[in-house]
């Protein structure tokens, strides 16, 4: 069973006055536990509305969000709990930061479920770690620290909730390179560490490709693909249409196989990228496969 669905879900903004907008138009998705969803599209697609509707932040104008097949805004269910389980990080999740301590910060959302202080301590030191924070800046100011340091501060707020679902709306956003990669690869451990589920918007098809499993593409509300990388990006055509680029590695083994040289199209990542182009340098083939 899906560990989170939408079903037939509608979003429409401002309703009867001249403003109204549909953010969200009919989608169908569902989750399964322990996948990493990356969710791509333009401004305006509709990725950040749908990850509010799946934490139960907004309430759709039609359809259901099921967290482990109940309905969400069936009468009687406790929405706080749902948010608990379904954790969200918002986009600059940094200025949203305002405790006295980088502990406190953390601590935060733990407290509020009223867990024992040994366990807030376990949590938030375990994902402090995770996120690449070491203790002795767990008594300093948020305000002290790096942009960076700030942004796995806001991560971590949410990862010491232990949720089954962990939603991050563009993570790596304003990050240079560096700090992208480290905040996807401390993203991609937690998971594999605590087996959560997690679901990355992302404006960027070379940071997600390599670490998801499934990728949703929006765009205009609606749903465009949702498949695994491998496919998704074998649509490249379909991609371009709605004005979205492949990953450059991905363009580059297009080329050559327009050319006629023997490689996979469905190269995503440039480790795989490399691999094949090494088995050509030694005389051998490219693996189809």
């Amino acid at each position: 069973m899906p560990v989170l669905e939408a079903k037939d879900l509608t979003y429409t903004y401002s309703i009867g006055s001249p403003f109204e907008k549909t953010a969200v138009d009919h989608i169908d998705l569902a989750v399964e536990p322990g996948e990493f969803v990356g969710i791509i599209g333009h401004t305006g697609s509709g990725k950040s509305t749908l990850m509010q509707m799946m934490n139960g932040l907004l309430q759709p104008t039609s359809g259901k969000v099921l967290l482990d097949g109940k309905d969400i805004w069936e009468k009687g269910t406790d929405r706080r709990a749902v948010r608990f389980k379904v954790g969200l990080v918002f986009q600059y999740p940094e200025y949203q930061l305002f405790e006295e301590t980088v502990y406190k910060d953390i601590a935060f959302g733990p407290t509020n479920m009223g867990l024992d202080k040994d366990e807030i301590d376990r949590r938030v030191r375990e994902t402090a770690k995770i996120v690449g924070l070491s203790d002795d800046l767990l008594e300093k100011a948020p305000y002290a620290l790096s942009g960076g340091q700030k942004r796995r501060v806001a991560i971590a707020g949410v990862m010491a909730m232990e949720p089954k679902v962990l939603i991050l709306d563009e993570p790596t956003a304003g990050l240079d390179p560096r700090g992208r990669t480290q905040i996807l690869s401390q993203i991609a451990a937690f998971r594999k560490s605590s087996g959560c589920t997690v679901m990355l918007v992302s404006h960027s098809m070379e940071d997600v490709a390599k670490y998801v499993s499934k990728l949703l593409v929006l765009s205009r509300a609606k749903v465009v693909c949702y498949d695994t990388p491998a496919n998704v990006f074998a649509r490249g055509d379909q991609l371009s249409e709605i004005g979205l680029a492949l990953p450059q590695v991905t363009r580059i083994f297009h080329g050559l196989a327009e050319r006629g040289v023997h490689v996979p199209e469905e190269v995503y990542t440039v480790k795989f990228g490399a691999e094949q182009l090494l088995s050509l340098l030694k005389g051998g083939k490219a693996d189809d496969t």
